[in-house]
């Protein structure tokens, strides 16, 4: 290559779920990922239960024949694309800026110590964004960006590299929380996941309840979360101050209480899939980073 080269464009490869059940809110997210500029791009749609059809010319489809869950549509799709970075994007959010991979790229390059970026999530019509979309305990300005513990799973950027070692989406949990472990795993290679709040998706503001097994499958992989990931010492720790926290937010609301009690004793009687404990020096870097996992 001569001095005068242009260096080649970083490739992403892109997984887009959907069960086609929002075509006009998934056709809106795959134009917004082949407008980006700066980056050459594969991408698959993957339809969970669903034949993706009337795609962009240039997209991959690819069917699941039944709904394997949030976190497996995404772990198949990612063996249907290549690059260097892999991007997430759920069929409900889109991309409003042409640049935001190209910058989020970026990021990653400038500070190798980054292993993941969650964006700041914003409402398109203008609906003010829930706090649950900025994952810190201290929310603070939606705009400041810092080191988290959990993400947002529907707009999601790392190194594909970071990605496959952590083991990818955790698959058993279905729906809920496995962005708490993706995150969690890509803090034990040794990075850190970060909010960045300088770029932003769009999505709509829709509560999480509308899921008919949300408190459910939110208590029963929240046990299964510390099962999977946490050093035996954390685990009572962890699942006791977060059953504490359900009793309060619930108490006056008896009926969700007990589906949540229901997919606690699910977490604590059933198989959570292969454990991977956090290192003890993983525990410490996220304590000194102000979140111990106990909380």
């Amino acid at each position: 290559m001569s001095a005068l080269s242009p260096a080649p464009l970083p490739r992403v490869g892109v997984v887009v779920l959907t069960q086609g059940t929002r075509p006009d809110d998934l056709d809106r997210g795959i134009r917004s990922v082949l407008a980006q500029e700066g980056v050459e791009l594969d991408v698959v749609c993957v339809g969970n239960g669903w034949q993706p059809a009337g795609l962009p010319a240039g997209v991959t489809a690819l069917a699941l024949p039944t709904n394997l869950g949030i976190p497996a549509g995404r772990n198949r799709g990612v063996a249907h694309v290549s690059g260097e970075y892999l991007f997430f994007l759920d069929d409900d959010a889109s991309i409003p800026d042409p640049r935001f991979l190209a910058d989020a790229i970026a990021m990653l390059r400038a500070d190798p110590s980054l292993g993941l970026l969650q964006p700041q999530v914003v409402d398109p019509t203008g609906v003010a964004s829930p706090r649950r979309w900025i994952p810190r305990i201290r929310k603070g300005e939606a705009s400041h960006s810092g080191n988290v513990f959990s993400v947002w799973e529907g707009a999601v950027v790392l190194p594909r590299a970071v990605f496959d070692a952590t083991g990818g989406w955790a698959e058993p949990f279905f729906y809920a929380h496995e962005g708490i472990e993706l995150a969690w795993r890509v803090w034990d290679q040794g990075r850190r996941a970060w909010y960045a709040g300088n770029l932003v998706a769009n999505h709509p503001v829709i509560q999480p309840t509308r899921h008919a097994d949300y408190y459910r499958l939110n208590a029963r992989n929240r046990v299964w979360l510390a099962r999977r990931n946490l050093p035996a010492p954390f685990v009572p720790f962890y699942v006791g101050s977060w059953t504490g926290i359900q009793m309060v937010r619930w108490a006056r609301n008896r009926p969700a209480l007990r589906a949540w009690f229901a997919g606690w004793r699910e977490g604590w009687t059933s198989d959570p899939g292969g454990r991977r404990p956090l290192s003890a020096r993983t525990i410490w870097r996220m304590t000194r980073a102000g979140r111990p996992p106990v909380i």
